[in-house]
């Protein structure tokens, strides 16, 4: 299911979880996250049972951990890099495992799918396995990039198989038996900089991925200060047209 590079260079994550902390993107994400889980916490039990597939350092487990405090609560990621990120920072169980080998007895009442999607060669087998895992009407969030007029060097480096549209992450969530409930896409003010930026890109220094970690400091004040409005309209239940992500709930038919 995964690329012959595994679908991620593990070396990525001292970069990431140093970014995690202030980086406008993930603070957006997260803000984003809590905003659409929240309300799914009335449909779930009182303590449900919460897997992360692709967990990685641990920054979404912690947006998890607060809208659910009294869950069972579990990360999981296929390289034991990631995980030792997620060990030192949260106090979350954690697991070494592969989507094509769960080694859950145990079905899930919502599973997170955050950013990881893309890195997965075969998506539809990889959906129809989470599925499985999944209590019957239990729900699945994904996030994942969007459009792939936004392809760039950062993708190829980040070990992306694809960006998605809107009609495309539909079709491939219906597909594998779930019952599409919400998509919209979001990071949509930093949307118009991204599309300029993957037309004017100069050859640098450093690679793509250290130069999209490392924006200048009033340029990550700028662009979380743009994105901070976009879950008030998330949370009202309305959609963005466009965005550089999209985001998705789906339930298990």
């Amino acid at each position: 299911m995964t690329t012959p590079a595994q679908g991620y260079d593990p070396r990525h994550f001292a970069a990431v979880a140093a970014a995690e902390r202030s980086h406008f993107w993930f603070q957006a994400r997260n803000r984003v996250l809590r905003t659409i889980i929240l309300p799914l916490r009335d449909s779930l039990p009182a303590d449900p049972r919460v897997l992360e597939i692709g967990c990685g350092t641990g920054n979404t487990l912690r947006v998890l951990r607060a809208v659910f405090p009294s869950a069972t609560l579990l990360g999981m990621d296929l390289f034991a890099e990631g995980l030792r990120y997620a060990r030192a920072e949260t106090g979350t169980a954690l697991i070494q495992a592969r989507i094509e080998a769960f080694p859950f007895t145990t079905r899930f009442h919502l599973v997170g799918l955050f950013d990881v999607l893309e890195h997965i060669e075969d998506d539809r087998t990889a959906l129809g396995a989470i599925r499985n895992q999944l209590t019957p009407g239990g729900v699945l969030v994904v996030t994942v990039p969007a459009g792939m007029h936004l392809w760039s060097a950062f993708d190829v480096e980040a070990h992306h198989c694809r960006r998605y549209s809107r009609a495309v992450l539909s079709e491939r969530l219906e597909a594998a038996g779930f019952e599409l409930r919400y998509i919209s896409s979001f990071m949509t003010a930093i949307y118009p900089l991204v599309w300029l930026s993957r037309r004017l890109r100069r050859p640098s220094s450093g690679t793509a991925a250290t130069s999209e970690l490392q924006p200048a400091t009033w340029m990550n004040a700028a662009a979380g200060l743009a994105l901070e409005p976009e879950r008030w309209l998330l949370r009202a239940g309305r959609t963005l047209p466009f965005g550089t992500s999209l985001v998705a709930v789906a339930v298990r038919r």
